[in-house]
């Protein structure tokens, strides 16, 4: 019989495919089962040898997927929870009153307002900075800090954060790093790998990639008590992956590499074509040689610079709304990463607080034809 090699030794296309996988051991079945189960039958001397008890605590479906997450990205443990809010909400969770969190001005704005409410009100300090600039970093976390919150690519101006000098600071203040990795999914980008301590993803977007299941995942590199104390959290605040969202997210991984590759290349292609169009006056993609992070992201992602980028027509909101209303193949509508691609209007989803340029439109890049994608955008910018 041949033998695998570790997870560790093997490429993101093979994890994809066997981490967490193998044929079922009662039938040989291939595809992996559904258990729909709730509760796991107890030995004669009521011990659990199989190791599960309860659905809310451990079910085969969400080992399956913890397991391929955690090697894809390169960490100890991964924990599946019901959406990204709820993993960053883990995370935060570990925080006590009096501590110090530093965070990006630029990114998800559910994270931001998590961190501006939920975590500000349990005496909790959030200090939000410019984590593109070095010396922003290095001011802030030279007072005690518990953790540092980074993105990048950020959302939604596709902000480029250096990870190495970030994490170097961090740990050098014995900080604790956790990194949102959402848009450069472990194909293009291991924040791990690089030294951060925590990684997060709405697994929603490129994981999942159907728009269809909502969920969230949180791992963590090699510290055991965090662990420990995440998997305490998950178990008692009951936010956990149900079994069948486990399965169809560990379906989709399987091809996530085959997405990714064919998503960043048309992003690549549309910015590169949209950046000169008279109609818009700005192009945010960090594959783009005049991107101001464009080296750093050269230097921290590999396999592609992502799949999201965003255009400021010129003009103000009406314009971009009226371009976003010409769109047929791009699809009005929130979220990111599916098989479909999407057009927004950043602003008016964040709401009257929000900081995005009113002429924004984020766009995310699905699996259609390039020449199509391109065709759609260039007839709504006509």
């Amino acid at each position: 019989m041949t033998q695998l090699k570790p997870d560790s030794d093997q490429g993101l296309g093979t994890l994809c495919v066997h981490s967490g996988h193998a044929p079922d051991p009662a039938t040989g079945a291939i595809a992996p089962p559904l258990y729909l189960t709730t509760t796991f039958e107890r030995d004669v001397d009521g011990s659990y040898p199989r190791g599960y008890r309860y659905s809310r605590e451990k079910t085969p479906n969400r080992t399956a997927v913890e397991t391929c997450v955690a090697a894809l990205e390169g960490g100890k443990t991964a924990f599946a929870f019901a959406s990204g809010l709820a993993a960053s909400l883990a995370i935060f969770e570990q925080l006590r009153s009096g501590d110090h969190v530093v965070a990006p001005r630029e990114g998800y704005h559910g994270t931001l307002n998590q961190l501006k409410t939920i975590v500000a009100n349990r005496g909790i300090t959030v200090e939000l900075i410019d984590t593109t600039q070095p010396a922003a970093v290095e001011t802030a976390l030279a007072r005690p800090t518990r953790l540092l919150w980074l993105e990048t690519p950020a959302n939604p101006l596709l902000s480029i954060t250096d990870l190495a000098h970030a994490i170097e600071v961090a740990h050098r203040h014995g900080t604790l790093v956790a990194c949102d990795n959402t848009f450069a999914t472990p194909i293009c980008q291991r924040p791990l790998d690089l030294g951060a301590d925590l990684v997060v993803h709405s697994g929603t977007k490129y994981l999942g990639g159907h728009s269809d299941v909502l969920s969230g995942l949180a791992v963590v590199r090699s510290d055991a008590e965090l662990t420990e104390r995440i998997r305490s959290w998950q178990a008692l605040a009951g936010s956990v992956l149900g079994p069948f969202d486990c399965w169809l997210l560990r379906r989709s991984i399987v091809t996530l590499p085959l997405r990714m590759r064919q998503q960043c290349t048309s992003a690549a292609a549309l910015a590169d074509r949209l950046a000169a169009h008279p109609r818009i006056a700005r192009v945010m993609y960090p594959g783009l040689a005049t991107h101001p992070g464009h080296q750093i992201a050269a230097r921290q992602m590999h396999g592609g610079f992502g799949a999201m980028l965003a255009l400021c027509v010129r003009g103000g909101r009406d314009e971009a709304m009226e371009v976003a209303s010409r769109t047929r193949l791009f699809r009005r509508a929130t979220s990111l990463g599916g098989a479909e691609s999407l057009i927004e209007h950043r602003a008016s989803i964040e709401g009257p607080a929000s900081t995005t340029p009113q002429n924004l439109l984020r766009l995310s890049v699905g699996l259609e034809d390039m020449a199509d994608l391109e065709a759609d955008l260039r007839e709504a910018l006509a």
